[in-house]
């Protein structure tokens, strides 16, 4: 029992001592980062993710551009809203908010460095064609007309034919050539478009085939080979012009053409200095509360501290690693998760008192103290947790980003503090019992008793 009670402590320190790291605001090794946080971008690795109320940012609204007349489906608006979500994902911007009233989508972008040219890339249409070009290429720029979709108002108009649209596109990826350090779009196609794409080049060497966006043309290359499911787009853009076209291409066309209608430059709900005032204000509470239960419980009590303190790393690596975009809402849900893991520690030591005030012996005490106490946190838990399903599940459907925010930090601080009230102080506090309990038996007072 001592020996798997040992094992378990030393997993707790290392947990809490990693934790610790990850949660201190410092610059992290990009070693550290690739191999704890592998899925993101090195300059924003392991660091705390601030939402728009925090940090300020860009909110756009889009609406459908169409002729004097026509309406747009609330199928095509969902539709459009589920691209553009993943585009901004595709962009790297923390936990934007997409929502849609009417027939508006509106785009919530927190920190941007810039809203221009993601803007761009939201309302871009997408719409992803390879066409022929015979022997004659166009140069990149050009606005062309294409088969697909082309209108009897194209009479007389070079109508130019569409082998394959970008549904048939697997991925998108933009890289660097090695000697020009020129951006390129490097593409790869599913099966259908493969087999397309390698029937027609094989035929066509020598030709060109247009690769075009929204009927503007990205590049015409000519064929020199047959190509299959893999290839590369060149043209003359930056490269936040070519990470904008490839998500456009990489997350499909929006099933109805978008306009900007409204930009606004927005300011963070607090200012630094207000901000700056809410992270003193809650160290100092938090002090207090380190202090208070140090002195009414004792060596229960610094043992309750220690656990609380490792809650708390915990929490902000676990923000830094899913990550947690975090609002004032979110704050908020880390706070209140804060004092139900005091809350639990307390029932926990007032059980323990009352089996020292009957008679028990000091490792019997302990064990029933938490064995009690148990029932009791695990319903409240239990029932937070099933709360913070059901307000996640609103946020997530209604479009209310801000409970959103708050039940992801609810959730993961009620998960965290049954982990360290419960296993990190009761683990503890064995190791504690088990080394000294004959010294401790005669001085039951260091436990509040």
């Amino acid at each position: 029992m001592q020996s798997r009670n040992n094992l378990l402590l030393v997993i707790i320190f290392v947990v809490a001592a990693l934790a610790i790291y990850i949660a201190l605001p410092i610059q992290h090794p990009a070693w550290f980062s690739g191999i704890v946080a592998p899925g993101q971008a090195s300059d924003q690795a392991l660091s705390l993710r601030l939402g728009l109320d925090l940090q300020g940012g860009t909110q756009v609204q889009l609406e459908p551009d169409l002729p004097a007349g026509q309406t747009v489906s609330v199928e095509d608006i969902n539709r459009a809203k589920t691209i553009i979500e993943r585009r901004v994902n595709g962009l790297g911007v923390a936990e934007a908010l997409v929502q849609t009233s009417n027939d508006r989508i509106i785009v919530a972008l927190p920190g941007i460095s810039n809203p221009d040219a993601a803007i761009e890339a939201l309302r871009g249409t997408g719409q992803l064609e390879f066409v022929e070009m015979g022997k004659t290429p166009v140069p990149a720029g050009t606005k062309i007309v294409t088969s697909l979709n082309a209108s009897s108002a194209t009479t007389g108009t070079v109508v130019y034919k569409t082998l394959f649209t970008g549904d048939l596109l697997r991925t998108a990826d933009v890289s660097r050539d090695s000697t020009t350090q020129e951006p390129y779009i490097a593409f790869e196609l599913k099966p259908e478009g493969a087999k397309i794409f390698g029937d027609y080049t094989a035929k066509h060497i020598g030709d060109y085939v247009a690769i075009v966006m929204d009927k503007t043309v990205l590049s015409a290359p000519v064929i020199r080979a047959a190509i299959s499911d893999k290839g590369i787009i060149q043209g003359s853009f930056t490269l936040d012009e070519a990470r904008n076209l490839a998500i456009q291409m990489q997350y499909g066309a929006l099933p109805v053409a978008l306009k900007v209608v409204d930009v606004r430059t927005v300011g963070p709900s607090l200012g630094q200095d207000s901000v700056n005032s809410s992270v003193k204000a809650g160290v100092i509470g938090v002090v207090i509360v380190l202090l208070w239960m140090l002195i009414y419980y004792r060596l229960s009590g610094f043992l309750a501290d220690m656990a609380l303190i490792t809650f708390a790393a915990l929490n902000l690596s676990i923000y830094k690693l899913i990550p947690v975009t975090l609002t004032l809402p979110g704050i908020a849900g880390f706070l209140l998760t804060t004092g139900m893991a005091v809350d639990a520690n307390i029932l926990i030591f007032e059980r323990m008192k009352e089996e020292l005030r009957g008679g028990r012996s000091l490792p019997s005490a302990v064990e029933a103290g938490f064995a009690r106490a148990w029932t009791s946190i695990l319903d409240s838990n239990l029932s937070t947790i099933i709360t913070a399903i059901i307000l996640y599940y609103f946020g997530s459907n209604f479009g209310a980003s801000i409970v959103q925010g708050f039940a992801i930090t609810l959730l993961l601080g009620v998960v965290i503090s049954m982990f360290t009230a419960v296993w990190v102080t009761r683990t503890l506090m064995r190791f504690v019992v088990a080394h000294f309990a004959e010294r401790l038996q005669h001085h039951l007072s260091l436990f509040g008793a």
